[in-house]
């Protein structure tokens, strides 16, 4: 069918409590809830996770706060992502886990003839498709890897120096010598404390539910040094030739949209949908930008913020769009919480407080915490954009401690170490929403959706 709907329990890296019965265990074993199993999504250190490496009770509060840790490293990687440097073979990253994704939602995929169960990570930021292959020296040994073995595959084949895939992808390169037959194409790359991998490019039949894609390009990891490799792959959603949106466009028409659930559910249950059927009808629009400077990226017009009724006094510099500079504001699946150039964070926290009251503290990354009994004074936050207001829900603005005692304003400012022009609306702050992703008609649309 030319429009997909993947049906999935989001790998949201939570950590769900050790009191569950063993009948609630065993659904996590099941298929997806619409009843197909081929492409159902299970949550990355969920309880029906298969990569939950610590089945302890932790609270919500403490794995918001364990996840948004790593956002100073996707902030980063974000930031490199620059059009003069196609070829790097070194970002400003500190583990493969930051560099290939940040493993918050997972799908399940299959590849090759007969179809190998792979899980993979969506990322709207990332253009490329990696998995590990089997017999990778240095990746990781977990039981839970998703190894792809292309030696059990009839349709497996490499793609040679020679192929336009092979000058397209990013970090892919061949060697300088003519050779025959042509040379496979290869892919080596650096990431922080002398650590590498790498990987070939590949081409192999890729199942989505009951569409099937014949002669996908996949990269296949098989040498790892330094920090071990993450047991996942990498399912790329952005702009780039390489990923799956650009490569299935006779398929899905540039067109896809998902459905994170809440960090409050115990099976966290969403959605991804490819192609323009099946999409909302009722849905706001936004125009999807598009920078030169970043081009893998997909920016909307942030014009201001409102915290309950009044909207915070920013220069518009902090937030207007700029193509050739790569500064403005982006939709990110792999940030965990929204962050905002500091002045513009400032702005709106000290009219968060202003509301609110207090007293306050600070816990990891949020600087606004408070009383959970004085939330109900907590104002809503409405990102304003061009022909579009987004009403944030007090469940996206606020997260609450295990004990229902501490709330917090789950947004940020900046890191120091990432760049100061570039702010990101995260997944926490999407949750419960449909983020409609139009790519052909550079649109973005949002509309509310009970994704759980």
């Amino acid at each position: 069918m030319a429009s997909s709907t993947l049906h999935f329990f989001f790998l949201l890296a939570l950590l769900l409590p050790s009191t569950l019965t063993t009948a609630t265990r065993d659904t996590c074993t099941t298929a997806a809830p619409d009843g197909s199993d081929d492409l159902s999504i299970i949550p990355v250190n969920a309880r029906c996770s298969p990569f939950a490496a610590n089945p302890t009770s932790t609270s919500v509060m403490d794995t918001v706060l364990h996840m948004a840790s790593a956002d100073s490293h996707r902030l980063a990687y974000l930031s490199s992502l620059v059009a003069d440097k196609p070829n790097r073979t070194s970002v400003p990253v500190a583990s493969a886990n930051q560099l290939l994704h940040t493993g918050n939602y997972v799908v399940r995929a299959r590849l090759g003839t007969p179809p190998q169960l792979m899980f993979m990570v969506l990322d709207t930021s990332n253009d490329a498709v990696w998995l590990p292959c089997t017999g990778c020296s240095g990746c990781s040994t977990t039981a839970n890897t998703s190894y792809f073995n292309p030696n059990s595959s009839s349709t497996y084949s490499t793609v040679s120096c020679s192929t336009s895939q092979c000058t397209q992808a990013r970090g892919l390169t061949c060697p300088s010598s003519s050779s025959s037959p042509p040379s496979v194409c290869s892919f080596n790359q650096s990431y922080g404390g002398g650590s590498s991998f790498s990987a070939s490019l590949v081409q192999d039949t890729l199942t989505l539910a009951s569409d099937v894609i014949s002669n996908f390009s996949f990269g296949c990891i098989n040498s790892a040094s330094g920090n071990s490799l993450p047991p996942q792959g990498l399912m790329g959603l952005g702009r780039g030739p390489t990923s799956l949106i650009s490569q299935t466009t006779s398929l899905y028409s540039g067109v896809f949209s998902y459905c994170l659930p809440s960090f409050r559910s115990f099976y966290f249950s969403g959605s991804l949908k490819l192609g323009p059927m099946g999409q909302p009808r009722s849905i706001r629009y936004t125009p999807l930008l598009r920078s030169s400077h970043r081009p893998s990226l997909y920016f909307v017009n942030l014009t201001g913020v409102s915290v309950g009724r009044t909207q915070i006094p920013v220069d518009p510099t902090y937030l207007t769009f700029d193509s050739n500079s790569g500064a403005g504001t982006i939709i990110d699946s792999g940030t965990v919480i929204t962050r905002f150039v500091q002045p513009v964070y400032e702005a709106i926290r000290d009219e968060f407080r202003n509301q609110v009251k207090g007293p306050f503290s600070s816990l990891g990354a949020f600087d606004t915490c408070f009383a959970a009994d004085s939330d109900n004074l907590a104002p809503k936050v409405t990102l304003h954009m061009t022909s579009l207001d987004l009403k944030l829900p007090v469940e996206n603005t606020l997260i609450h401690s295990s004990a229902g005692t501490l709330a917090c304003l789950s947004m940020a400012g900046i890191p120091l170490n990432a760049n100061a022009a570039l702010n990101v609306i995260a997944n926490l702050q999407q949750q419960n929403l449909r983020i409609l992703f139009d790519v052909p008609n550079s649109r973005l649309g949002i509309a509310t959706e009970a994704c759980n």
